[in-house]
């Protein structure tokens, strides 16, 4: 077996455990199928030596695997290359405008994730995930979002976790609400302890601007998952926890209880209030939700006698559970 079709067999069998895992069952349900072709999330008719995806992804954004040189790329793509089983690409660009759509809101939630291209004068330069642009939605054109590792240090957990992290994305290009699947169990609360592997620093192709709020962000949320483990105990504290088709930067589990945590990394706790507070209370309010009985606010800097009076008159009169915590460096 070759090293490809090696690292799919062993993803498969991982896959049980993650919501990915169910892929070929939600397809069943999303177009109709009175039986499934295939019952795992890759097949061995649709993975080759150098690349591979999801059994019927051609039609769809699929999920997508690659051999680039000593590297393994793992993520979701859109492939415009017409073939037996995709004679047009008709068929895609309404998906890629739903992609689109769901990335001008949700971008943040993939900044640790990167994109590229290739087309007929070859493979792009990685770009920071980003709408695609109508002149690239063309025959022969390849476009991919996702991560990738040494092919000596495959962490399959974290390719697994990627994907479920790419998951909503796919149902929303085909169609389907990802908050809508609440009714599937697909997306309830569940929470998980641990940290989420990300970057701490990443190469220098991008812009320093591109790299800074992610790359702070992602040191933000490993320090306070330190510091909050140490607290309350690895056990009852995790990151990147989804609910509903979204992303809580951190939860904290004291009994019955939720807190969460939004992290932002704006210079004043202000800004950070402002660019968080319409995330935690969907978090926390959206019907079918998790209720939290703790919303908490993350920034860099302490916050001022007029911000900490803000958040009390927000906590009274509302009745919020809203707090604000400077990050411990």
């Amino acid at each position: 077996m070759h090293f490809l079709g090696y690292v799919a067999a062993e993803i498969n069998k991982k896959s049980k455990l993650y919501g990915v895992g169910k892929l070929q069952n939600i397809r069943k349900k999303i177009n109709n199928l009175s039986r499934l072709s295939s019952n795992q999330l890759f097949d061995q008719r649709t993975v080759f030596e150098e690349w591979g995806w999801h059994y019927g992804g051609r039609k769809e954004l699929q999920f997508n695997l690659g051999v680039e040189g000593n590297f393994l790329r793992y993520g979701v793509a859109f492939s415009l290359e017409c073939s037996q089983s995709l004679p047009s690409i008709e068929i895609l660009p309404p998906k890629i405008a739903l992609f689109n759509e769901y990335l001008n809101e949700y971008c943040e939630d993939f900044s640790d994730l990167r994109m590229w291209h290739y087309e007929g004068d070859g493979r792009s330069t990685e770009y920071m995930p980003s709408s695609i642009p109508q002149e690239r939605v063309r025959e022969g054109v390849f476009i991919f979002l996702g991560g990738r590792l040494e092919k000596n240090k495959i962490d399959y957990d974290l390719i697994l976790e990627t994907f479920d992290r790419l998951l909503p994305i796919y149902l929303f290009t085909e169609g389907v609400n990802p908050r809508a699947a609440i009714k599937e169990k697909l997306f309830d609360f569940r929470f998980s302890a641990g940290c989420t592997k990300k970057l701490s620093v990443t190469s220098g192709l991008l812009t320093q601007k591109e790299l800074d709020i992610r790359l702070r962000h992602n040191d933000y949320q490993i320090n306070l998952y330190r510091e909050l483990s140490n607290i309350y105990g690895e056990e009852n504290v995790g990151t990147e926890i989804y609910a509903n088709g979204l992303s809580i930067d951190l939860v904290v589990k004291q009994g019955e209880n939720y807190w969460f945590y939004e992290i932002k990394t704006a210079s004043t706790a202000r800004a950070c209030i402002r660019q968080a507070l319409g995330q935690v209370l969907e978090y926390s309010y959206w019907p079918g939700h998790q209720r939290a009985a703790k919303l908490v606010v993350v920034g860099s800097t302490v916050a001022s006698a007029e911000e900490i009076k803000y958040i009390e008159y927000l906590r009274e009169t509302f009745g919020l559970p809203l707090e604000y915590q400077a990050i411990t460096h």
